[in-house]
């Protein structure tokens, strides 16, 4: 029942009918496809780039009101350092009164001011007041270092306060006598959370679920954010978020990019300069693209309905449309599956069903005869590939070959075979003066001469241009090998006639014997190589034509 099952299944998607409804299907599929490509990428340009605007705005609203808020702190550390009394300095009651009244007046710095003399061991006056351990040392604070080698307020690494583990930030700025000297430095401390600081960062987000970060590149820290965890926290390694790269190399605009927790996010990048800090206003793009993806999902249900109806249409007409087809797609079927023998198709009426049969009828025979000529093609390849065009003789990949064959069968069985290397004494200048056609006739006269002198069981192979080699297999010896050479060379002596010229020829042959002249194929060819040229440069030359 299955097996049944399986086949009208199979043979259905072979049906014409089915291949059509795939097609109407795939034409709906496709409009679809390209609908909700065209839509998307049309929406989804022109919402990048009015959210890319909306968070800019945001990004540099909010940067410019964090740059501000840093600068009144600056200033107020500026003025505060050039009008402090240096005689206060020497009076840790009036100083702290004089810090009072300056907090009071602009309590800007959240977590107090405090002064510290110039080698940071001692607290001259705090406000409000602290109690502190008595080895209280702040001479390794970078603000601390930074503050006595500049004459300009300088902003600490953002950490957390040594007394409560609160997130704070210090500015600080020298107190310096009439010589410019040193003499105190002057620092207010900020808690991040602090009202009117940094809360628009840490109390607001953008859409559901972005919001913002507030970076120090030169700490490599996330100085604030809207996700509290992420605060005072590293920022990610090099590579793993590429704008957040480029935003720490100096970058400051918009872009798309996935953040180190694998969600796509649109990030608009704003700079808060007196810092060298800068905000990055993010949003995940699933939420930015959102009524994006709503049209996606309303195409594709529509798509969908359309598919349905579409089916329905194609199957009732198809079929009534195509029945006349059905038989003679059955018989192919059945021919092409070997359940008949391959026979042409009746032809009933020349319509467009007779108009099928005749051409398959027409392309089965021409089948059969390309079926007849490629195995005849196959057989002249096969030829071609193993011999020598120019003289019929095996060419040099069946000489290795037939050279590896022979080494394998002396290996199993211990029987010695021989190799002769020839070379053609007196070729070139034939080639040269009278021609390459009878130089080419020269090659086949030499290509019969030398075969009418072997066995059966023996080869004779033409590698190279005027190259020629012979394995001997059946009883061979050194002596055996060396009568040969002569054979060949006797068939050599009496010049060739080709229209009506003598031309003289000569050979040079090298013999190499396995296995004691080399016991693979590439030492058994030097050997015999260097053994024909060792005859050659002996032997005597051809006389000129």
């Amino acid at each position: 029942m299955l097996v049944a099952v399986v086949d009208e299944l199979r043979r259905q998607s072979r049906s014409v009918i089915v291949r059509l409804m795939l097609f109407g299907l795939a034409l709906v599929f496709v409009g679809a496809c390209a609908r909700i490509w065209v839509l998307s990428s049309f929406l989804e340009g022109k919402i990048n780039n009015l959210a890319s605007s909306q968070q800019q705005s945001t990004a540099s609203y909010v940067a410019h009101d964090i740059d501000e808020k840093i600068k009144a702190r600056l200033d107020l550390l500026r003025r505060a350092a050039g009008s402090l009394p240096l005689a206060a300095l020497d009076d840790p009651t009036a100083l702290r009164d004089w810090l009072k009244r300056h907090q009071d007046i602009a309590p800007l710095f959240s977590r107090g001011l405090m002064v510290v003399r110039p080698d940071g061991h001692e607290v001259v006056a705090d406000y409000p007041e602290r109690h502190r351990s008595p080895d209280f040392d702040v001479s390794s604070r970078d603000w601390f270092q930074a503050a006595l080698n500049s004459r300009e307020p300088v902003i600490g690494r953002p950490a957390r306060s040594s007394l409560d583990d609160e997130p704070m930030v210090v500015m600080a700025m020298a107190v310096t006598d009439a010589a410019g000297r040193p003499v105190a430095v002057l620092s207010g401390a900020t808690a991040l959370s602090s009202p009117g600081f940094l809360n628009l960062v840490q109390g607001n987000r953008i859409g559901r679920s972005g919001g913002f970060l507030l970076v120090s590149p030169r700490d490599r820290l996330f100085v604030s954010a809207s996700d509290h965890g992420m605060i005072l926290t590293a920022t990610p390694p090099e590579g793993v978020n590429p704008l957040h790269d480029r935003a720490m190399a100096g970058y400051r605009g918009t872009g798309v990019t996935v953040n180190a927790a694998g969600v796509e996010e649109l990030s608009a990048i704003a700079a808060v300069p007196t810092a060298g800090w800068f905000l990055v206003a993010r949003l995940p793009t699933a939420e930015a693209f959102e009524g994006v993806r709503d049209l996606q999902t309303f195409i594709a249900t529509n798509s969908l309905m359309i598919a349905a109806f579409a089916v329905t249409v194609l199957f009732i007409g198809m079929r009534r449309f195509f029945r006349p087809l059905t038989e003679a797609a059955r018989r192919m079927h059945q021919m092409a599956d070997g359940h008949v023998e391959l026979a042409p198709l009746p032809v009933h009426r020349m319509d467009e069903v007779g108009e099928l049969a005749q051409g398959f009828n027409y392309l089965l025979g021409k089948l059969r005869e390309q079926e007849a000529a490629l195995r005849a093609s196959e057989a002249r390849m096969a030829h071609m590939a193993h011999h020598d065009a120019l003289t019929g003789l095996p060419n040099r990949a069946m000489f290795h070959d037939r050279l590896q064959q022979a080494i394998d069968r002396s290996e199993r069985g211990g029987a010695l075979f021989a190799l002769l290397y020839i070379d053609l004494d007196g070729f070139k200048p034939i080639n040269d003066t009278h021609g390459h056609s009878r130089g080419d006739e020269v090659l086949r006269v030499v290509a019969r001469r030398l075969s009418g002198l072997l066995r059966k069981s023996d080869l004779i192979a033409r590698i190279g241009g005027d190259e020629f080699a012979i394995i001997l297999e059946v009883e061979v010896t050194p002596a055996g090998a060396e009568t040969v050479a002569d054979k060949c060379r006797t068939a050599l002596a009496e010049p060739i006639l080709i229209d009506g010229l003598r031309l003289p020829l000569a050979l040079s042959i090298g013999v190499a014997v396995y296995p004691q002249d080399g016991r693979d194929a590439q030492q058994l060819i030097v050997h015999a190589d260097q053994a024909m040229y060792a005859v050659k440069r002996g032997a005597v030359r051809v006389p000129a034509l």
